[in-house]
């Protein structure tokens, strides 16, 4: 797979498509407006066959109040 930002209409989107070249390791980070949002976005993840990396959780080394989950894609 492989990814790309696509600017469209002044609005910019991720946009994901397969290639039989094997990606370089690659971090994304999504803002969240609740914590909420980041327990569905780790549960949605796990459920489409992510694998954990971090439970949702508080990472004080970031900043006292940065709320987290991480997953590696299947």
């Amino acid at each position: 797979y492989g990814i790309e930002l696509c600017p469209e209409r002044g609005n910019v989107s991720l946009c994901l498509f397969q290639t039989d070249e094997k990606p370089a390791h690659l971090h994304l980070a999504f803002a969240a407006s609740s914590r909420e949002q980041v327990d569905a976005f780790y549960h949605a993840a796990l459920n489409a066959g992510g694998k954990d990396n971090g439970a949702p959780g508080l990472r004080p080394n970031y900043h006292a109040h940065y709320y987290a989950a991480f997953v590696i894609a299947p």
